[in-house]
């Protein structure tokens, strides 16, 4: 793909992002709104006339502004905000007097320093939390297939909750502590169950079932609920905690 073209779209009388990119293996042109930023993205055939593309886009303004106006509301990590941490609300405090880093305990993200690096912190716990989480979680369910997890990587991804590459590697996305325990385990279940099948054959969800309680129930609740996970605090893609 090349480069994309980032220019203001106007909307119902507002002003939103949209961001155009060719591609040489694109046959027609596609159309979606990212959950996470409200984003418009289009991509196009490479070569087509710029009035086509024009078009296409003004045909769907009615699509797009439904799309718009579907997306849940921006969660902002502020003081007083309630944030879900495996499916237990924590509602973030602050406390400028308090120094080091953010912590979890007792219901509560307590956060020190200045208001303006609230949401920074707050972000940056909840990585070092959800890589803690899924790391023993990983680890475990391996043992249990006598398979090796070489690494875990946490990132804010928008197209998988996790993934595995054939080298052992694992990767997940931070956002997935904001979902209940059952949800967040299946996803680590079914990256790990891939280590031994990578494939989605009914072998391999023979193999998941073994490994977590819920899958049926864990992917229907994914596919409704998680466009939401991406309002929380806004998106920072591609961020990685280090090993």
């Amino acid at each position: 793909m090349g480069s994309p073209r980032v220019q203001p779209l106007m909307i119902d009388g507002r002003s939103t992002p949209l961001e155009v990119r060719e591609s040489v293996r694109a046959r027609r042109m596609t159309l979606r709104v990212d959950p996470a930023d409200g984003l418009v993205r289009v991509v196009v055939p490479a070569g087509l006339a710029e009035a086509e593309v024009r078009g296409f886009i003004a045909r769907h303004t009615g699509w797009i502004a439904g799309r718009l106006a579907a997306l849940p509301p921006r969660l902002p990590f502020c003081a007083g905000a309630e944030v879900p941490i495996l499916g237990v609300p924590h509602v973030i405090r602050t406390d400028p007097a308090r120094a080091g880093r953010a912590e979890i305990a007792d219901g509560a993200i307590t956060v020190g320093g200045a208001p303006e690096h609230t949401a920074r912190r707050v972000r940056n716990l909840l990585i070092r939390e959800a890589r803690r989480q899924v790391v023993a979680r990983a680890a475990d369910k391996a043992a249990r297939l006598g398979v090796a997890v070489r690494r875990v990587t946490v990132r804010d991804t928008r197209s998988r909750w996790g993934s595995c590459g054939a080298n052992g590697r694992l990767s997940f996305s931070w956002r997935l502590l904001l979902t209940p325990e059952p949800v967040f385990d299946y996803v680590v279940a079914h990256e790990v169950a891939h280590l031994r099948e990578m494939n989605h054959s009914a072998r391999f969800w023979a193999l998941v079932a073994t490994l977590t309680d819920d899958v049926d129930g864990a992917r229907n609740w994914l596919r409704r609920n998680g466009a939401r996970l991406f309002r929380y605090g806004g998106p920072d893609p591609g961020r990685t905690v280090p090993d």
